[in-house]
Parts: structure tokens; C-alpha cells; sequence
């Protein structure tokens, strides 16, 4: 990879970080995040969720990419890079963070990758269609937004 890629792609990567803490930020209500998973568990502690259907959804819509980490108290699941056998050439991975415990638009962003194969059989960071993440977010919450009706209903 050339240097200015490399310099960018730490620049990217460090405001990514940055705007994962500043949306964990600020909450004074509810638990503490350094409680025990035991504590979690017998009731003594309060986790901080996001909303579930948004998280269901979420999952839902991304299940044909294998997840890599998924953690339901910060809202934030990134998939490992995935191949479409129809198109060996080119890969993608997804990171959606879910920002807030309502069902918004704005509780939600997406962000893709992808990255094609050279002829060295490296792979190069490649530009993503900006519609691709807002599709994505749609489909979200699309199916949020039923899994929350068919609660209501059923």
C-alpha cells in the first residue's frame, strides 16, 4: 500500500474511534459500564441497550455477512469482509453503529467498505457508492419498523 493511503487510512480509522467514544459519552443514567457480566445477570446492574429493534433488524438484514464482533450494550456490530462468489474480484464489510435507545433515522449509521483484488492478488481500498450505506440504513430500518408493528399486533 502507498504511504498516503496508509496515512489515510490511519486518519480514517482514529476519527472512527473517536466518534465511537463521543457517542458512548455523556450518559449519566442507567448503569455503569464497568459492572460485571454477573452483575448484569442477577439484576444489581442496568445495561445501557440500544433499541432492540434496531439491533434485531439490523441483524436480520446483514445475516448473509459473517459478524465479526457484535456488542448489544454499545450498538455496535462490524462484519468481517465477505466475497460474493459472483464476483471473486471485489470484497465489503460493514460497521453499523446504533446510536440511541429510540427508533430514529438518526439512531443509526452505516458505514461499507470495499476493496478489490489486484492482478498481485493484493487487495486496494476502493471507493463505495454513497447510496449503498443510506440503502442499507433504509433496510434497517424498514424491517425495524415491522418488527415493532407485528410486536404491537401480536
Amino acid at each position: 500500500m502507498k504511504p498516503e493511503k496508509v496515512t489515510m487510512f490511519k486518519v480514517l480509522a482514529l476519527a472512527g474511534a473517536a466518534a465511537v467514544l463521543a457517542a458512548c459519552g455523556g450518559n449519566s443514567a442507567g448503569g455503569s459500564r464497568n459492572e460485571t457480566l454477573a452483575a448484569y445477570k442477577s439484576g444489581r446492574a442496568e445495561a445501557t441497550t440500544v433499541n432492540r429493534y434496531l439491533w434485531a433488524a439490523t441483524l436480520e438484514t446483514l445475516d448473509f455477512l459473517p459478524v465479526f464482533s457484535a456488542d448489544p450494550i454499545s450498538g455496535l456490530i462490524i462484519t468481517e469482509w465477505y466475497v460474493n462468489p459472483e464476483i471473486p474480484g471485489e470484497r465489503f464489510k460493514t460497521n453499523v453503529y446504533i446510536l440511541d435507545s429510540a427508533l430514529r433515522a438518526d439512531a443509526l449509521r452505516v458505514s461499507v467498505f470495499r476493496q478489490e483484488r489486484m492482478d498481485t492478488g493484493e487487495w486496494t481500498d476502493a471507493t463505495v457508492n454513497p447510496a449503498t450505506a443510506r440503502e442499507i440504513e433504509n433496510a434497517i430500518l424498514t424491517r425495524a419498523r415491522q418488527l415493532r408493528l407485528n410486536q404491537i399486533d401480536g
